[in-house]
């Protein structure tokens, strides 16, 4: 049975820090970048939400429930985004990795990509996971593309499932990585970190 406790996180360029109250102000200004919480299909915090947000992980990190990180990136020292293991279930070694947001300007480069790294490498080396899901918004396309190109398996669709923050209900895409396929999906992100590394120099 896997158990899992708050540690950082670090390589590729990004290190994911324990999150605190002491992120909410790095959180403001990381959303501000590209003005995310307009995004009505995505849970990223206002300025006025962003403490909320943050005792809301936290609350459910003691519930056992998330374990929530603020990403920052190591070459500007920034915290750029968040995101957190969730719908935890140590009887069945699962973990979900989710409520993932990057400022505008990180969008596309290699910090998703690190972030999956670090996540699925501890959740499947470390705390002996047997399988990690992943779920977005049926709307969020851009983030449907991005797991299925991690190597994610999409497993379907659950309707009416999830209120959004306007009071509408989405439908919930699921997708899966498999202990067994770990192996291949980390040397396929490995193989994406060393393209984003050459495209950069």
């Amino acid at each position: 049975m896997i158990t899992l406790s708050p540690t950082p996180l670090e390589g590729y360029g990004v290190r994911l820090e324990p999150l605190t109250a002491a992120h909410v102000d790095a959180l403001i200004a990381a959303a501000s970048d590209g003005k995310l919480w307009e995004l009505w299909f995505t849970s990223v915090p206002s300025a006025e939400e962003a403490a909320g947000y943050v005792k809301t992980a936290l609350d459910g990190q003691a519930a056992g429930t998330f374990l929530p990180w603020a990403v920052r990136d190591l070459a500007t020292d920034t915290i750029v985004g968040s995101t957190r293991y969730h719908d935890i279930v140590p009887a069945a070694d699962r973990v979900e990795i989710g409520y993932t947001w990057y400022s505008a300007s990180r969008q596309k480069s290699h910090v998703n990509t690190a972030c999956k790294l670090l996540l699925l490498g501890h959740a499947f080396d470390t705390a002996g996971c047997k399988v990690v899901g992943l779920r977005t918004d049926n709307f969020n396309f851009a983030s449907q593309n991005a797991i299925a190109a991690l190597g994610a398996k999409k497993d379907g669709v659950i309707r009416h499932h999830s209120p959004r923050r306007d009071g509408s209900v989405r439908d919930t895409v699921l997708f899966s990585i498999l202990a067994e396929e770990w192996p291949d999906v980390k040397k396929h992100l490995l193989h994406r970190i060393a393209k984003h590394a050459a495209n950069a120099t």
